[in-house]
């Protein structure tokens, strides 16, 4: 859970990231935690990476002291400004591909890039966006290969899926990031998380559709590039910055995309706000011991491990549970 809290000497506020030690019940649980802490600590002074002012430890739980970021999401910006073009795509791109060259740079991987996890510090026209989340993010040396399958389903690389995969993954979020910038849905889309994957896993990106024909040839070429499904062949970070679309950033189109994008990034923004208050109520006010018998009985009525729950499935699953439901 994460509060706003403030410095007793300066009265400066910052953003405070509790992690219940109930939460941290195995070896790997605190490894993850102090893995987050190195990692944030080893990205100093970047301006568009939050940072962290201090870790401290009591007997409930593990603070970690953020810089706090007041200025909102990424998505709620763009749809609040009205005017939202190429131009304002291009310059949120660039700033992803700076955090991502900068994390490798320092041997970090991030893991996890989605437009939630950046936030822009202030209120005012001029602010920094920055990445806020490190929660995922690993060290990697070069030429090592991860398996473990993590992130969020819409931004994760095919290689991900395969289970074989090193840092050129955070190239490929950024190009779905890139992607939904410029059109307000994602490249990859199904009403299951399974049926995301197979889409990913065939990597056919539509071109076609509104406001892609109005979009120019240089900017497609970027996300084409980002979405190369071969990652020896993706682009890398600093690459992405020395494309022609980035490197005259300022000369991109300045022409609205549209209501219907705009539309699409609201849509988006708010159902993620769903998701995360839900998420929030579950943290709060369901123990440890309760959420375990949530996902226990999940797993138990998820049959064909889809990740879903079909109707059938659930009728089923709460027969084995011992309830009755009337159709």
């Amino acid at each position: 859970v994460t509060y706003l809290c403030t410095d007793r000497e300066t009265r400066e506020a910052f953003a405070c990231k509790s992690i219940s030690k109930g939460k941290l019940r195995t070896a790997i649980d605190v490894e993850d935690v102090r893995r987050e802490v190195a990692i944030m600590s080893a990205l100093p002074g970047h301006p568009n990476v939050v940072r962290l002012r201090a870790a401290y430890e009591d007997a409930g739980a593990v603070h970690l002291v953020m810089e706090l970021c007041e200025g909102g999401e990424l998505f709620d910006r763009i749809v609040a400004r009205g005017h939202y073009s190429e131009r304002a795509a291009a310059a949120v791109a660039r700033t992803v591909a700076e955090v991502i060259r900068a994390c490798h740079a320092h041997g970090v991987m991030h893991r996890d890039l989605k437009p939630e996890n950046f936030l822009y510090a202030d209120g005012k026209e001029s602010s920094p966006l920055k990445v806020i989340d490190f929660g995922l993010s690993v060290f990697f040396q070069p030429g090592e290969r991860f398996s473990e399958i993590v992130g969020s389903p819409y931004y994760m690389a095919p290689e991900v899926l395969r289970r074989n995969y090193g840092p050129e993954i955070d190239v490929w979020s950024a190009g779905v990031i890139l992607y939904i910038l410029l059109c307000g849905v994602p490249p990859f889309w199904a009403e299951t998380e399974q049926g995301v994957a197979l889409a990913i896993l065939r990597g056919v990106v539509d071109f076609k559709r509104e406001p892609w024909p109005q979009i120019s040839d240089s900017a497609k070429n970027l996300v084409r590039r980002m979405l190369e499904q071969d990652p020896t062949h993706r682009l890398t970070a600093q690459q992405v910055l020395e494309h022609p679309w980035l490197q005259n950033a300022k000369r991109a189109p300045n022409i609205p995309l549209g209501d219907v994008v705009r539309g699409r990034l609201k849509q988006f923004a708010v159902m993620h706000r769903f998701k995360k208050k839900v998420m929030r109520v579950i943290a709060e006010h369901l123990s440890i011991e309760e959420v375990e018998v949530i996902r226990d009985m999940f797993k138990l009525m998820d049959t064909d491990n889809n990740g879903k729950i079909t109707f059938e499935e659930l009728k089923a699953g709460l027969k084995k549970v011992g309830s009755l439901l009337g159709e």
